[in-house]
């Protein structure tokens, strides 16, 4: 009854997983249908039910997606390491801003750009 059950939102996104013992309170609650049954099944005195590997929950649970920090390293994971200027790959990259922070830019993540030294030193 500990075996892993994987947990599918209402659109078939995963996301959880639980063990058989939830997953059968859940279908047996209404909240949730059998999606596959790839473990046989489960026997009790009178009756025998189907032992579940993946279970669909019947209402859209919104989770809140986790945010990335805005850190240098998220920042050149998010533009390939590239300069978005000339498009060269460098070990050296520095972080531009588009709008340059003395005249109102923002340190957001649609102000910042990777940018090789090159181009970001002829962009001033």
């Amino acid at each position: 009854m500990q075996a892993p059950v994987l947990v599918l939102n209402a659109n078939f996104e995963p996301i959880n997983v639980c063990t058989t013992r939830r997953a059968i309170g859940l279908i047996l609650a209404g909240k949730a249908a059998m999606v596959v049954n790839g473990r046989g099944y489960i026997h009790t005195v009178s009756q025998a039910f189907p032992r579940p590997s993946v279970i669909r929950l019947e209402r859209m649970i919104h989770r809140p997606r986790p945010r990335v920090k805005l850190t240098r390293r998220e920042i050149f994971r998010r533009d390939n390491y590239t300069c978005q200027y000339c498009g060269r790959r460098t070990p050296m990259l520095t972080v531009d801003h588009v709008l340059p922070r003395h005249l109102g830019g923002k340190h957001t993540w649609t102000n910042v750009v990777t940018a090789c030294p090159a181009c970001n030193h002829r962009k001033g």
